[in-house]
């Protein structure tokens, strides 16, 4: 099958724009099945802190790549776009398009410019040690890390770790939030164990689909409004009751999906540290930030994205303008 056989729908935009209720009904029309590129999604016991799409609208339907890891396992960039490109080639080939639905712009980017990952295993022993630098508030010496013999200036531990990477990848150091100490230790362990930059994961390759890029926007009060609204939907429907479950069952707070918006915050309700109240607050924040990077990854401006307005009747235009981007 060549490229020009091989179209794959992609919609993206900010959380809570109504991307999932989009493509279920875009997907029921024009006879598709759905690959999640959520990456929040992957997890499995995740589901109301997520906004995991019903087990009624999986059913009717079919959802590609959620729920096929537990909370405790790390599923990688490139196990993603492998799994995803046998998600699509397998959906294609029963005469169906695939719909590409995510708001995690890396793995998006991963399967439509056909990235090159790093297939590293997570090296719990180095990550350890880098964590246990980032934690420390005294500078940072020489002899610290075995990885770092020759040491840094005296820095304290954060910004020891983001200067590393910077010296060693001042690419994937740019495109990265300091703050975000997490992919700044994967960063640095991805590239001290395999000696390839970070940055190089995102090197364009060869276009594997015939891409048609929707993307889906409304303004930013009526998305927040609707972001504080899933919040407040979120506790009532019982996210607290779902985290104390995954603590229950030995998932340690300190996992990296548990640090997802939703979740470290009820931990910190659950502990006692905050009030319910308090963490509302804090995810509503989180998620607005959250919005703001998700608008850097993908740009109103971008002329490869046709981008509608979130409305009653849109999926009518997107149907149109997708039927005439699939039909020779």
């Amino acid at each position: 099958m060549s490229k020009a056989n091989r179209p794959l729908i992609l919609i993206v935009g900010p959380t809570a724009v109504g991307k999932t209720e989009t493509a279920i009904q875009l997907a029921a029309r024009i006879d598709a099945e759905i690959i999640s590129a959520d990456s929040r999604l992957f997890y499995r016991g995740m589901d109301i802190g997520t906004a995991k799409p019903s087990h009624e609208d999986r059913m009717h339907i079919p959802h590609h790549l959620i729920d096929i890891a537990d909370p405790d396992e790390i599923l990688s960039l490139a196990v993603f776009q492998k799994m995803a490109h046998v998600a699509i080639t397998d959906i294609l080939a029963r005469g169906k398009l695939p719909i590409l639905v995510g708001g995690t712009g890396q793995y998006v980017r991963a399967v439509t410019e056909g990235w090159s990952p790093p297939e590293v295993k997570p090296n719990s022993r180095l990550r350890d040690e880098l964590e246990k630098i980032a934690s420390r508030h005294r500078p940072v010496t020489e002899g610290d890390i075995e990885t770092d013999p020759e040491g840094v200036n005296a820095l304290e531990g954060k910004k020891w770790i983001y200067e590393r990477l910077k010296s060693l990848d001042p690419e994937a150091a740019e495109n990265m939030d300091a703050r975000n100490l997490r992919r700044t230790v994967r960063a640095l362990e991805v590239i001290l164990t395999t000696g390839r930059k970070f940055s190089e994961q995102r090197r364009r390759g060869k276009a594997l689909y015939d891409l048609i890029s929707i993307g889906l926007i409304r303004p930013r009060a009526e998305l927040y409004a609707r972001i504080d609204a899933r919040i407040e939907a979120m506790f009532k429907t019982g996210l607290l009751d779902e985290v104390k479950t995954l603590l229950t069952k030995g998932y340690s707070p300190g996992l990296p999906t548990m640090s997802a918006i939703g979740y470290r915050e009820s931990i910190n309700v659950i502990e006692g540290v905050w009030s319910l109240e308090e963490a509302k607050v804090a995810m509503r924040r989180a998620n607005r930030a959250f919005v703001r990077r998700q608008a850097n990854w993908f740009k109103e401006s971008d002329p490869n994205i046709k981008w509608f307005t979130a409305q009653t009747g849109v999926e009518n235009d997107i149907e149109a303008y997708i039927r005439t981007h699939t039909t020779a």
